[in-house]
């Protein structure tokens, strides 16, 4: 059994046992992420964009992280917030809607494979293959656009689709691409307020969907969707972590500070210059200090 990635409260375990009723879509409020929220994840950031200098430099290994959430949870702003100190040149954002015509006429996962970030980069899926397997699997209508019988065995189907998921990001990870998946944990209370506000305040007005209220009508059926995809696709070298998202501040800083110790994990290193290189960096030294 491989080695976990790092230790975390917010890990979702790899034996199944994982529960979304057991976990508090709120942080208590003496939680050290809970205090001085602005300076913490002010100096998560700081190290996170050295660690990525390093990353970018060492150039042997590729991090995807991916988020998924419920509407309103806050996948944008914690994606724009905790990176936005990172080198553009080192990181990608790509953000997955509905399947093209194209795209549905392959597997599901065909559309991700030449979005993947290269060796020294990293990449960031906003939402994700895992559509395929919670908004799909709660909607299985959606699957006659891709030529398959949504009145067939629908549990074999999804078990199929588990399987081809943890296969796939096992081959990454065996490509020297870690993938490392956010689920935004908001409440359904708390989504309507976010819901609410984006009616109420005309500058969020281009927010709202109205099938926003589809998918929440269907919030139970969406909560066993996540809870059963968590549980069969969070592995050690691939694992989830399930964020308490109902406060953003707080959530951003648990996610800046859960990312400085999985970029730490994965140890990227500066290049040494190689013995016979360094050996003319006198003779280098010495052209450039004549040349005024």
């Amino acid at each position: 059994m491989s080695t976990p990635l790092t230790t975390s409260p917010f890990l979702v375990p790899s034996d199944g046992s994982f529960r979304l009723a057991d976990r508090s879509t709120s942080l208590p409020k003496d939680h050290p992420a809970c205090k001085n929220r602005k300076r913490q994840l002010s100096q998560a950031k700081e190290e996170l964009d050295e660690l990525q200098h390093r990353f970018f430099a060492d150039g042997s290994q590729a991090l995807l992280l991916v988020f998924q959430a419920m509407d309103a949870a806050g996948k944008d702003s914690t994606i724009r917030r905790v990176l936005s100190g990172i080198n553009p040149a080192g990181f990608r954002v790509h953000s997955f809607g509905a399947p093209s015509s194209l795209e549905r006429g392959h597997d599901f996962l065909w559309r991700l494979n030449t979005r993947l970030p290269e060796r020294g980069r990293i990449g960031v899926f906003n939402r994700s293959h895992y559509e395929e397997v919670l908004v799909v699997r709660v909607n299985p209508g959606f699957l006659a656009g891709q030529g398959i019988d949504p009145s067939g065995d629908l549990d074999a189907l999804f078990d199929q689709r588990f399987q081809a998921i943890r296969s796939w990001e096992s081959h990454l990870k065996s490509s020297k691409t870690t993938v490392v998946k956010f689920f935004l944990n908001v409440s359904r209370e708390e989504q309507r307020k976010r819901l609410l506000a984006r009616l109420d305040e005309p500058s969020k007005n281009w927010k709202f969907n109205g099938s926003d209220l589809d998918t929440r009508a269907k919030w139970d059926q969406y909560m066993a969707a996540y809870q059963d995809a968590l549980n069969e696709t969070s592995t050690a070298d691939s694992p989830w972590f399930c964020i308490p998202a109902d406060d953003k501040k707080s959530m951003r800083v648990v996610v800046a500070q859960e990312l400085v110790k999985i970029l730490s994990a994965l140890n990227p290193k500066y290049p040494v210059m190689p013995e016979d290189e360094r050996a003319k960096m006198g003779e280098y030294r010495r052209i450039l200090e004549a040349d005024q």
